[in-house]
C-alpha cells in the first residue's frame, strides 16, 4: 500500500446526528421487523467472543438473534438464554438479514471451510477478527468478497488491516484515511478501521471519522460487542454505511458516558458497553 498524502475532501467527523440512522419503533412493529442476525464463531477457548457478539445483537434491537460456536459443548447462553444457539451447518441453513463471522472463529482449516460457506450466503456479511486473518491468506476468498452482490462489512483493527493490504501496519498507520479507503475498493465492502479515531470507509470511497471513544476501549471483547451492534443495526436496516457509523459512534459514546460515571477507564468491560450503548440509543428514540 502506498500512502496518500492528498486531503481527503469527504472526510469529516461522524457526531450525535448519526442517532438519526434508526428510526423510532412503531406500536405496531413486532419482532419480524427487524431482522434476524446470526453470528458463527467461538472456537475452543474462545467461546465468550461470540457469546458477546450475540448479546450485544440482541441488546442492540435485532430482532432475533442466533449464535453457532465450533465449541460444540457450547449448548446454551445461561446469561442471555434469549440466544438461539445451532450448530454452524444449522446456523448457515437459517434465513438470515445480516449474518457475522470471526468472533473467536480461529484460523482452522474447519474455519476456513465455514467462512468460505458464509462467503456464498445471500446475507448481509460482517467480517472480523479471524475471519479477516483467513481472508488475508487466501486469494480465493479475497475474489469471493469482492464478487459478493450482497453488501460486505470488514472491521480490522491495524494489524488485520496490515495483513489484508499486504503491508506493515506502520504503513497502515502513517495515514489511516488512505489505509481505510484502499481495503474498501479492494474489497468492494464498507470498512472500519478501528483505533483511536476509528475511520469508515466506503467502496464509493466517502470516508469519515468517529468522534467518540477512549483508552477504556483497550480491553478483550470491545471487538466483538461492536460487531455484534452492527450486526443488530444492519438487522433492522440500517443502510451499510449508515449502520457502520452508527455502530462506531455509540460504541465510543458508551464508553466516554460510562468514565463520566467513573466506570473506567481502567476495568470497563465490553458486557458494560453493550448495555450503555443500548441506553443511549433508547434515551435517543424517546426525546424523538
Amino acid at each position: 500500500m502506498k500512502p496518500n498524502s492528498e486531503p481527503f475532501p469527504d472526510g469529516g467527523l461522524i457526531n450525535k446526528d448519526i442517532l438519526n440512522a434508526l428510526p423510532p419503533r412503531a406500536p405496531e412493529n413486532h419482532k419480524g421487523d427487524f431482522g434476524n442476525a446470526g453470528i458463527l464463531g467461538g472456537a475452543q477457548g474462545m467461546t465468550g467472543a461470540v457469546l458477546l457478539a450475540a448479546r450485544a445483537a440482541l441488546h442492540l434491537g435485532a430482532g432475533k438473534v442466533y449464535a453457532a460456536s465450533l465449541c460444540k459443548t457450547l449448548a446454551i447462553d445461561i446469561m442471555q438464554p434469549e440466544v438461539m444457539l445451532l450448530e454452524p451447518s444449522q446456523l448457515l441453513g437459517v434465513s438470515l438479514t445480516v449474518l457475522a463471522v470471526g468472533p473467536g472463529l480461529g484460523c482452522s482449516e474447519h474455519a476456513g471451510q465455514l467462512l468460505e460457506a458464509a462467503l456464498q450466503s445471500p446475507s448481509i456479511l460482517v467480517l472480523d477478527a479471524d475471519a479477516l486473518n483467513l481472508l488475508a491468506e487466501s486469494p480465493n476468498l479475497k475474489k469471493r468478497v469482492y464478487q459478493r452482490t450482497a453488501p460486505a462489512l470488514l472491521t480490522p483493527h491495524p494489524g488485520e488491516a496490515a495483513r489484508l493490504l499486504d503491508c506493515s501496519i506502520q504503513t497502515i498507520q502513517h495515514d489511516r484515511p488512505a489505509a481505510a479507503l484502499q481495503l474498501a475498493e479492494k474489497y468492494r465492502a464498507w470498512v472500519v478501521l478501528k483505533g483511536a479515531r476509528s475511520i469508515c470507509a466506503a467502496p464509493d470511497q466517502t470516508w469519515r471519522i468517529n468522534s467518540t471513544g477512549n483508552p477504556g476501549l483497550s480491553s478483550a471483547g470491545m471487538g466483538d460487542v461492536l460487531t455484534g451492534m452492527l450486526a443488530a443495526l444492519l438487522a433492522q436496516h440500517v443502510p451499510p454505511f449508515s449502520a457502520l457509523q452508527l455502530a462506531v459512534y455509540l460504541h465510543g459514546a458508551a464508553a466516554d458516558n460510562l468514565v463520566l460515571q467513573d466506570i473506567g477507564p481502567v476495568g470497563l468491560t465490553a458486557s458494560e458497553i453493550m448495555l450503555e450503548a443500548r441506553r443511549l440509543l433508547n434515551q435517543r428514540i424517546v426525546a424523538t
